[in-house]
């Protein structure tokens, strides 16, 4: 039992930042009690990494959401730029055939009317008609600048567009990377979790499981009076599941981890709350330690890497480590961090 965990511990401690190549080794547990604990220390590194990874994959989905909204927008800025070049292209005809007479040297202006008029009616039959195409050729200018203006709008949208659409694809391409490293780390982290866990004897094993409930606990009477939908209803979701399994990654209904089963328990009364414990300590309003009720969710660690639901007299309802069955537990054991009212 001692060379195998005493390597899984070696491993993890390097993995999670503590003794680098070079340094002093990992002293071999001598006891039982320091197996377990060390079991222990290797189950709450994992716990840290699953939530990191989850963190990261709600992240990773954020950044996805945004790559699409910004490429839906590229598109539609697409769009608007062939309609608006379709739209120039109109009125190119009219502004050539302009322009062309212009260069020839064409009469359209009202001394030339006078110049060459026969007589007054014609100079006015002239003018009338140098009116109307000057009006004309006007509008078409009008129509043709539009038209030329909105195209280069079009193309300016279309620029920023992409610019924002390439930004959402890069970070969400170093997310994904992040991602992977978390779970190949959280990976490595369970395999040496489960070794140590298989080398622990029967007796340690159960030692490391506890007991469901601690000594006094009255299930019945603490959910007397409860208010359906509020977090005591979640809280006994929460208590029908004890003795299910500790699985890294799982919401239920049969396994969880510890964000998992107070996702899961929320859901139970028609809540729903975010998936990682960090995310879950911004939901809700704050409570303060003193004034925690049965049902307000609690924190822990200074990583907020642990969360249970508050049972009262000190006790909660958590999925704690692997090993550890959903159970209910002092919540002074693990380091207190805050608690939230949902």
């Amino acid at each position: 039992m001692g060379g195998a965990l005493a390597a899984g511990v070696l491993a993890t401690t390097v993995l999670c930042g503590g003794s680098p190549a070079g340094a002093d080794p990992v002293a071999l547990p001598t006891t039982a009690t320091e197996a377990v604990q060390r079991m222990i220390d290797l189950s709450r590194q994992s716990d840290q990494l699953n939530q990191q990874a989850l963190g990261v994959q709600e992240d990773l989905d954020a950044k996805l959401g945004l790559q699409h909204d910004a490429d839906a927008k590229l598109a539609e800025a697409t769009t608007l730029v062939n309609q608006a070049r379709d739209e120039v292209r109109k009125y190119q005809p009219i502004i050539d055939r302009t322009a062309i007479a212009a260069y020839q040297g064409a009469r359209t202006n009202r001394l030339f009317a006078v110049l060459v008029s026969d007589s007054p009616q014609q100079l006015l039959d002239q003018m009338s008609t140098l009116d109307v195409l000057t009006a004309q050729t006007s509008a078409q200018l009008d129509l043709y600048k539009k038209a030329t203006d909105a195209a280069d709008a079009a193309e300016h949208l279309a620029r920023r567009a992409a610019d924002e659409a390439r930004s959402a694809a890069d970070k969400a391409e170093a997310v994904r990377a992040d991602l992977e490293r978390k779970r190949s780390d959280l990976g490595g982290a369970i395999a040496q979790v489960v070794g140590a866990w298989s080398s622990l004897s029967a007796k340690d094993k159960s030692a490391l499981a506890g007991s469901p409930f601690p000594p006094g606990f009255d299930r019945d009477t603490l959910l007397q009076g409860l208010v359906p939908g509020s977090g005591t209803s979640a809280l006994a979701a929460g208590l029908t599941r004890i003795g299910d399994p500790y699985v890294w990654g799982a919401t239920g209904p049969h396994q969880f981890d510890c964000s998992g089963l107070v996702q899961w328990a929320f859901k139970q009364v028609g809540k729903s709350v975010p998936r990682t414990s960090s995310a879950q300590a911004s939901y809700g309003t704050p409570v303060a330690q003193k004034d925690l009720q049965p049902g307000d969710v609690v924190f822990f660690y200074s990583d907020i890497s642990h969360v249970g639901i508050y049972a009262g007299n000190g006790l909660m309802v958590h999925a704690s480590t692997f090993g550890v069955p959903v159970a209910v537990a002092p919540i002074s054991t693990t380091p207190y961090h805050s608690a939230r009212r949902y």
